[in-house]
């Protein structure tokens, strides 16, 4: 089955067909870096991390730019009110975005390209702009004329009459028409700034993302994709620079998720619950609020509450104790027992379940029933009293590649247990045998302080992480 993707531009649903057979080029929008992320920042980060995984599971060798913001407005006033250069400020939120992230399960790009980085091409692409008309010079700053642009709200399915409603011209802001956006802004005094042909300044806010874009990948990519709030006016501007910058389509795919909202109400600073990241995986297991995120599809709004997270914790933890049970019985197979056909062909099943899912706009909701059906299936198969190592291999198996698509795998949680450990549950077992029940429970208590919780079962001991 061909992957489908729900196009912004077109509002439906089409074959996912790029460029260059085998290869995709996906430019995901990142953050502004003068403060720590928040859920709603990492939602796209996560969303477009399984995006790419899956992408790669499916054969795809993916080429995946996420750009740093680190020069604008709310970064200059950071750093004025914390009497730090921009730079300094910047790199420190920078690290602190890949440490949040990395906490996540989400892999680097391949490129992480800085605004800062790019200036002289930025001033090269808005010479090509004002060369071409689509642009003009206005007492230092550049704007873009949106007028000029035939195609302007073809991404927000707006006609520029639409857009005019409540547009305004700023007072003090010389533009031909209110829509014209700034491609390049003069420096106030004590900013930083770049020399330009108009002066001292820096790049307008929308700029960039054209820019980076086409130097890492082309006149050209395959996928672009941010938050829903980035359609306009962000991603509609780049769309109108780059077009009348190449004379090419921009993006073929264009890829939007939707909101996180705070106990049913959108979360805003304002209303005193905005949630970083940073606060919150001191809190909670930042897995489970990776699972929390992808058991929603990524173009639905997702609604952030303590009870969900705790729902998500337990499913999670059923996902993985699934896992274990595999593991450990594998160690303590005897390889009895027939119809290993039958089992792998059901495996198999709720595998091509998976991906018809995520072959379906990358649903992550329906890859992640699929799942705990797995886990499901699993479990029945473990009140077996014979197993063979072969259907147990290819449930691990099976198990292992679903769920590191989800940026979940269960190795990096529930590796093997250390010496001391095993040592521990060994001499229980035989304190067991020994009909010695104090220190069975000893030992039970003194695993459970470090976090391992055992249980006692028809099918024998199994573990699990507390």
């Amino acid at each position: 089955m061909t992957i489908q993707i729900y196009n912004t531009l077109t509002r439906k649903k089409e074959p996912f067909i790029p460029l260059e057979e085998g290869k995709v080029k996906m430019y995901v929008c990142g953050p502004t870096v003068y403060n720590y992320i928040h859920i709603g920042n990492a939602r796209p980060v996560i969303a477009f991390d399984t995006v790419r995984r899956y992408l790669e599971y499916r054969g795809y060798d993916v080429t995946y730019v996420s750009n740093f913001t680190d020069v604008d407005d709310k970064i200059i006033k950071a750093a004025n009110e914390l009497g730090e250069e921009v730079g300094e400020l910047t790199d420190r939120f920078i690290a602190a975005y890949f440490e949040d992230v990395s906490a996540l399960g989400c892999g680097k790009a391949d490129v992480h390209p800085r605004v800062t980085d790019h200036i002289e091409d930025i001033v090269k692409f808005v010479k090509v702009l004002i060369d071409k008309g689509f642009a003009y010079e206005s007492q230092g700053d550049v704007y873009y004329r949106t007028q000029k642009f035939e195609g302007y709200g073809k991404l927000s399915h707006q006609s520029t009459d639409e857009l005019k409603v409540g547009a305004r011209i700023e007072e003090g802001i010389k533009k031909e028409k209110p829509l014209d956006f700034a491609l390049w802004k003069a420096a106030k005094a004590g900013e930083i700034s770049w020399e330009s042909p108009w002066g001292l300044g820096r790049p307008g806010w929308h700029i960039e993302c054209s820019v980076m874009a086409r130097e890492h990948l082309g006149d050209t990519i395959d996928i672009h994709a941010g938050g829903q709030d980035l359609t306009f006016p962000h991603h509609e501007n780049e769309i109108a620079q780059s077009e009348a910058m190449t004379g090419k389509q921009f993006a073929r795919y264009w890829m939007h998720n939707g909101y996180i909202n705070i106990d049913n109400e959108k979360m805003s600073k304002s209303l005193g619950n905005f949630v970083l990241v940073n606060d919150i995986r001191k809190q909670i297991d930042p897995k489970v609020l990776r699972f929390f995120i992808l058991s929603v599809h990524y173009r639905h709004p997702v609604n952030f509450s303590q009870d969900l997270v705790v729902s998500a914790e337990n499913g999670l933890a059923r996902i993985r104790t699934a896992y274990n049970n595999l593991k450990h019985r594998l160690a303590t197979s005897a390889d009895l027992g027939d119809q290993k056909d039958i089992w792998i062909h059901k495996v198999d099943e709720i595998k091509n379940d998976f991906e018809v899912a995520m072959d379906d706009d990358f649903n992550t909701a329906n890859a992640i029933a699929s799942v705990f059906e797995l886990a499901k299936l699993a479990n029945v198969y473990l009140v077996e009293k014979n197993t063979q190592s072969d259907v147990l291999e290819h449930f691990i198996r099976t198990f292992d590649g679903l769920l590191t698509v989800l940026g979940l795998p269960m190795d990096e949680e529930t590796g093997l247990l250390d010496e001391d450990v095993e040592a521990l549950i060994e001499e229980r077992l035989e304190a067991r045998r020994n009909k010695d029940f104090k220190r069975s429970d000893e030992i039970r208590d003194e695993l459970k302080a470090q976090g391992i919780i055992l249980e006692d079962t028809a099918q024998g001991m199994r573990w699990k992480r507390g």
